[in-house]
């Protein structure tokens, strides 16, 4: 005879109302805010429910009333950028009274699949900070009464509200930046497959050269990660004589690029050659790099998603917006 015992099953409300001597509505109010029960009813259920380990089923809760639950989609975890604004968006979906859900896919992942799960759960909204949904899931979502807020995405003609850095305005400011110091021979770094925003800022510094008459040399290699820019770092180095002044389209990249420029290749930075990045993520305040950046805010980003987020939920008939965030010019050692 086997002497393995049976899983303990968990507590329930009824385990709760029989310890506590009290009804199953009693335990109910008890905890549903706002919900009339006196101190005494109170003191009864909380005491058996921390006897008997019970904890209250959200996803059940969220069948009968508005969820408080949000998804997050998102790819790219390894990017400091994108680990931070996930983080500013748990906080303060949290400081908002929601619970995040978090799906995270690798890059090109198909978006739908994650946001179609999300919608089994009857979440209040979704916020993406993957690639942008296609119309078909924006508009399902729209059918079925789920906000969608996309963040640095771009404008598809879908129903759904986004959040934008204002990256042409960054463009053009790597560029008077480069020019002010004096800076006469540019060049950009950007990856092979620019994604929107980082595309956007590239196009911007583009056009801002031809304006002046300046001639730019393009490097494109690899992708939007550390390693990609130590490589692009030799192609940098190669045309050195070429380039005085250097945009490089996330400050990720830029890490790479230069710790390649000065510890493989003997570059300078700013001696031989100047360099800009954009997004300031922590590591590029870091004694060790010191890069000059253009800073996008997560936090600000993350705000004015929840914003649209919890404005679409409580007017879901008002027009879709498109908020956008200000930049700033971040001065240091490159």
């Amino acid at each position: 005879m086997s002497d393995t015992k049976p899983p303990k099953r968990k507590a329930n409300s009824i385990d709760v109302a029989i310890l506590a001597g009290v009804s199953r509505s009693a335990v109910s109010r008890t905890f549903t805010d706002g919900a009339s029960v006196s101190e005494e009813t109170r003191t009864k259920v909380m005491r058996a429910a921390e006897q008997l380990g019970y904890r209250v089923n959200a996803l059940a809760r969220s069948l009968h009333k508005r969820s408080e639950l949000v998804g997050l989609v998102t790819a790219d975890m390894h990017n400091p950028f994108r680990a931070e604004q996930i983080d500013w968006l748990s906080k303060l979906l949290g400081e908002r009274g929601f619970k995040p859900i978090f799906l995270r896919g690798e890059r090109h992942a198909d978006v739908s699949d994650m946001i179609g799960s999300l919608l089994e759960y009857r979440v209040a909204g979704v916020i993406v900070t993957s690639d942008t949904p296609p119309q078909e899931i924006c508009e399902e979502c729209q059918r079925y009464g789920v906000p969608l807020v996309t963040i640095n995405k771009q404008d598809t003609g879908a129903p759904l509200d986004r959040v934008i850095c204002d990256f042409e305005a960054g463009g053009r400011m790597a560029f008077e930046h480069l020019r002010s110091s004096g800076c006469k021979r540019l060049g950009l770094v950007l990856p092979e497959s620019p994604s929107y925003t980082i595309a956007g800022r590239a196009a911007s510094f583009r056009a801002a050269c031809g304006e002046n008459g300046l001639d730019l040399l393009e490097i494109r290699h690899g992708g939007q990660d550390y390693q990609s820019g130590l490589e692009a770092a030799g192609l940098v180095a190669d045309r050195r004589d070429q380039i005085d002044g250097l945009f490089c389209v996330a400050d990720y990249l830029a890490l790479g690029l230069l710790d390649g420029l000065r510890r493989k290749h003997g570059v300078r930075l700013p001696q031989d050659m100047r360099l800009i990045g954009f997004d300031d993520i922590p590591q590029a305040g870091w004694d060790g790099y010191q890069l000059t950046t253009i800073r996008q805010s997560r936090e600000t980003l993350a705000r004015l998603a929840i914003d649209l987020l919890c404005r679409r939920i409580d007017s879901p008939e008002l027009d879709h917006q498109e908020l956008i965030c200000p930049l700033e010019l971040v001065l240091r050692e490159t």
